[in-house]
């Protein structure tokens, strides 16, 4: 009784070996994906996390190590479900779980704290531009925000009146609507620089541009989240599969 009742367990076995195998190298691939965006985040965004921040971020580097982290898992649950042994297997559906955990808390603190966020910016690119002198980390974050957003000041444009850097040069020419139709000496003069440069203010279109995508963001990482919850139970019933019929895959 015992033979072919194993061999009606052989295709199931078979079946779930496939699909762990196949999530396990999809995991891999989000790894990759988390590690390439922290190494992108920290060597070329630097600048703009100085705007979102009062000091340094940890934000990169805790991408980089989940990255690197569920690249190893990942590889890990290639090998534990090739192997076919089932301590390996529910030791890999407990760091799937541990992933699940931190990705949910991550998750959960950026949509809870997302004002916060946003107030922080505030603050800190409104500094930057009180400060601004055309050269440190933080003025050169401020002009690629405003070339790039093709945007003007935190509110708008007249936000760089009340600054020492206008009484001296005028509004930076990164708020130029053209460069080329752009001089010093126009962005001195409070009338002139009004039709040379961007309107909107670039906290505007920042704020809006989160609350745009937040749910976006927020249902593509709460995805991938309970995603890691499939893993756990493919791993778990394979390792009881094994466990209880003797099986050895090959």
């Amino acid at each position: 009784m015992m033979a072919p009742r194993r061999m009606e367990t052989k295709p199931a076995i078979v079946c779930m070996k496939t699909l762990l195998l196949l999530y396990s190298f999809i995991f891999w691939v989000t790894g990759m994906v988390l590690l390439s965006v922290g190494l992108w985040w920290q060597f070329m965004l630097g600048p703009y996390t100085l705007l979102i921040s009062n000091g340094p971020s940890n934000a990169p580097y805790m991408l980089t190590g989940t990255g690197a982290a569920i690249v190893l898992f990942g590889l890990f649950g290639c090998f534990a479900t090739c192997r076919g042994r089932p301590w390996m297997l529910k030791l890999y559906a407990v760091l799937l779980c541990l992933v699940f955990i931190i990705e949910l808390i991550a998750g959960i603190s950026g949509f809870v704290f997302r004002h916060e966020v946003k107030e922080t910016f505030f603050v800190t690119f409104r500094e930057a531009v009180i400060r601004y002198d055309g050269r440190d980390d933080k003025s050169v974050a401020v002009d690629d925000v405003q070339r790039k957003l093709h945007c003007c000041g935190v509110s708008n444009y007249t936000s760089w009146f009340s600054t020492l850097y206008f009484s001296v040069s005028g509004i930076p020419t990164s708020c130029c609507i053209s460069f080329s139709n752009c001089n010093r000496e126009d962005l001195k003069n409070a009338t002139l620089a009004a039709g040379k440069v961007h309107k909107q203010g670039c906290f505007e279109l920042v704020v809006s541009f989160i609350e745009n995508n937040v749910g976006i963001i927020a249902g593509v990482t709460f995805g991938i989240a309970f995603s890691q919850v499939f893993g756990m139970c493919l791993a778990c019933c394979l390792s009881h599969f094994i466990s209880s019929y003797q099986y050895e895959m090959v």
